[in-house]
């Protein structure tokens, strides 16, 4: 039968620019191809050459990042990071963002970030064990916040609980400067054989090139090209570039993939993701030197008239590509088919080193593939350091102490950043595959067991943004030196890190002077604490209307835990227990949730972070929890000591005499230094603890008590833990349920 299809519209310099090409890109395309390319070629070209698919502005810094460890078996340039657990087993995880559809379509746009991330996992040939998200959101008052919290909170835990894979911690912040550009984060985390690992480099001229999982439709076009530019009024006519997804589908090709990984049939495969066909074809024959030619006849179409314009840059979700040896095609479709999933042969890789798309008996597209792989622009962008903030000078009356240290504690527990999200994660299903040990609040990192072994691993993800904005190089530190620390408050080996990195507009040099320094800061931590980068993502144009968001690189950390049954919690688990600060400090109140919630101000530097005495305290740390000496553990972040004893109270419902409290000024209890941790150990092992830490160079200072129902002094009660816990549960119940006074 003949089918007619419209004539492809003529390609010019204006339509290039409307596809996200700037002029001197357009006549660099003209160059490389000597000639006026069709318009299905431009569409190509446009998002492999798209900031989302080519990192053009980030390459040249993301190389510094550390990515290389003894146990680090794929780093970063695969569809996720892997590393050695021991054993025979690897753990393979990554984070990508999905901020322009989140915002733009809340529930499918955060719905479609974990179904990307799991293909991303499952890709390499694991079955993911665990999800996580970070999510940024603008202030409260503002018109559209509850809207996409609500939004992308149901997406979330829609994909993931249907899909059936445990989303077991994250973390959800709000400031204005995300009111224009909501951040949505998703991390997965799975387990592979160390012998089964599957790669995206195609090889063997000849070899058939097959598709297989849903149908392709309309919706995603131009999603990577949408995502790499800022939003401005046009904001809601982006609506149609989001995805749709189907988690029930996402389910049987987990299954399906995995299934036909346990045979030999497979020579390589790459998740249809950003860019969906182009992308993941031009990634796999390029990384081969090889050429492809597809047949999009062939592609399964849900859509009747569907050009090859828009099956090849169509974004719809849950599908994969795949390179198989000759002659296991009928093997193959025999398990797709019977996971009711679609499985069509579309094409075949070739030595011409040419990519070539065929349909209707026409050629639509016929390219040289090498540049179209490796030769998008690649910019050393110019940049403007940020200033370092001028000392904080606080009048003495700032510092409250006594009873005033009450109000102040109560105003923070119940603060946007720090009050409780259960009315969140209570919306996912933390406990699926029943391998969850301790989920995000429970302890400081989340952990789960490696099924069938006594092995746990534990996983986090961190950042502070209003550090990163007020000096970006100690907030990239700081990002890193978090994770290593919620790691290590478990008591795992901190092994490697995924990261996001969240930023705005690159071709502003005071953009890319955040980036770059926040790039040094992290890879200066990494190599200091041996915590490698094996895989990440880069999110930029993150603004609207030219405002941007804080710079947000989101660090993803897993560790290693020997025996799972030796990760401690951060609640208190009895009274009569000694509590012990381990590292000391200053009071850093510069840019700390004390400074900004009680005094209302944003100013100062961040704490410094000092990464030799981080890595000196946390691994005296571990090791008290691997002697099994340590019976709760939390380090101190966002509002200080006094924050973290009452999380580790309302986590128990137990309550803690703290040594001298009324004495005590808000630098002491509200100071966000870092390197510092809270550990409970039995009284009789506390002289033991004092001991080892003088024999390791590590300050140690006695607390106080666990015990009763309160936070309580030397002149009596402060608070007690019911009205800590009321204050700190009840904001966003109240505000999703549209309280005014929440």
């Amino acid at each position: 039968m003949t089918v007619s299809l419209p004539k492809e519209p003529e390609v010019t310099e204006a339509l290039a620019l409307e596809h996200g090409f700037k002029p001197d890109e357009y006549r660099r395309l003209l160059d490389i191809l000597g000639r006026t390319p069709t318009f299905t070629e431009l569409g190509i070209y446009s998002v492999m050459w798209s900031e989302h698919c080519s990192y053009k502005s980030s390459r040249v810094w993301l190389r510094k990042f550390p990515t290389k460890a003894p146990w680090v078996i794929c780093g970063p340039g695969e569809n996720a990071g892997v590393i050695d657990i021991g054993d025979g087993l690897t753990a393979i995880f990554k984070m990508e963002s999905h901020n322009h559809p989140s915002y733009i379509e809340p529930f499918q746009g955060a719905a479609t970030g974990v179904g990307g991330i799991l293909r991303d996992v499952f890709t390499m040939g694991a079955r993911p064990v665990a999800n996580l998200n970070a999510l940024r959101f603008g202030e409260p008052g503002h018109a559209k916040t509850r809207s996409l919290v609500a939004g992308v909170v149901a997406g979330i835990g829609h994909y993931g609980n249907c899909v059936g894979v445990p989303t077991v911690g994250g973390e959800t912040n709000f400031d204005k400067a995300y009111n224009g550009n909501c951040l949505v984060n998703a991390m997965t985390v799975g387990i592979a054989p160390v012998d089964r690992i599957f790669y995206s480099k195609a090889a063997g001229v000849g070899n058939p090139v097959v598709y297989v999982g849903s149908k392709t439709g309309r919706d995603g076009i131009h999603g990577a090209t949408m995502s790499s530019a800022e939003f401005s009024e046009d904001t809601e006519e982006k609506r149609p570039t989001v995805q749709v997804g189907d988690p029930f589908t996402e389910k049987l090709l987990i299954e399906a993939c995995l299934e036909l990984m346990a045979t030999d049939a497979i020579v390589s495969i790459q998740d249809m993701g950003a860019a969906g066909l182009t992308s993941s074809s031009v990634e796999m024959a390029g990384k081969g030197g090889l050429g492809i030619v597809l047949d999009l006849d062939d592609v399964p179409q849900r859509e009747t008239g569907m050009t090859p314009y828009e099956i090849m840059l169509s974004e719809s979700q849950e599908r994969m590509l795949m390179v198989l040896k000759p002659g296991r095609e009928d093997e193959a479709r025999r398990i797709f088919e019977k996971w009711d999933l679609d499985f069509a042969v579309i094409g075949r890789l070739t030595d011409t080193g040419r990519f070539v798309i065929r349909m209707h008996g026409r050629t639509w597209c016929d390219l040289e593939l090498a540049p179209l792989f490796d030769e998008a622009p690649l910019y050393t962008r110019p940049t403007e350091p940020t200033p370092k903030p001028a000392p904080l000078a606080l009048p003495p009356e700032a510092l409250v102490r006594g009873a005033a240290v009450k109000d102040a504690l109560l105003t923070l527990v119940a603060c946007p950043d720090l009050a409780s999200k259960r009315w969140i994660w209570e919306q996912y299903d933390s406990q699926v595959m029943a391998d969850t040990k301790f989920m995000s609040g429970q302890a400081d990192a989340a952990v789960v067991r490696v099924h069938g072994t006594a092995k746990g691993l534990a996983i986090t993800s961190d950042v502070t943004p209003r550090y990163c904005h007020a000096d970006p190089f100690e907030g990239g530190k700081q990002a890193v030196a978090e994770a290593w620390r919620n790691l290590t408050a478990t008591g795992a080996q901190p092994l490697a890190i995924t990261d996001n990195m969240n930023f705005g507009n690159p071709e502003k040099p005071r953009i890319m002077g955040q980036f770059a320094d926040c790039v040094e800061g992290m890879a200066e931590a990494c190599r200091l604490l041996d915590f490698p980068v094996v895989s990440g993502n880069v999110s930029l144009y993150n603004e609207t209307n030219g405002e941007a968001i804080l710079p947000t690189p989101t660090v993803g950390g897993v560790g290693l835990l020997k025996d799972v049954e030796t990760a401690v919690p951060l609640a208190f688990q009895a009274a009569g227990q000694s509590i012990l600060l381990v590292g000391d400090g200053a009071g850093h109140l510069g840019r700390s949730l004390y400074l900004r919630e009680v005094l209302g101000r944003e100013d100062g530097p961040p704490p410094p972070v000092d990464l030799e005495v981080e890595r000196r305290n946390g691994d005296f740390v571990r090791t008290l929890i691997a002697d099994g000496l340590v019976t709760a553990c939390h380090d101190i972040s966002d509002g200080g000591l006094l924050i973290a004893l009452a999380e580790m109270a309302m986590a128990s419902g137990i309550g803690c005499h703290v040594i001298g409290l009324e004495e005590l000024d808000a630098g002491f209890l509200f100071g966000e230094d870092q390197a510092r941790y809270i550990l409970t150990v039995a009284p009789q092992q506390a002289s033991l603890v004092r001991e080892r830490a003088a024999a390791a160079g590590v300050p140690v200072a006695a607390l106080g008590t666990t015990g009763g129902d309160a936070l309580t002094g030397d002149a009596g009660m402060i608070i007690s833990v019911a009205d800590l816990k009321r204050a700190n549960e009840s904001w966003l119940p109240a505000y999703m349920a549209g309280d005014a006074k929440a």
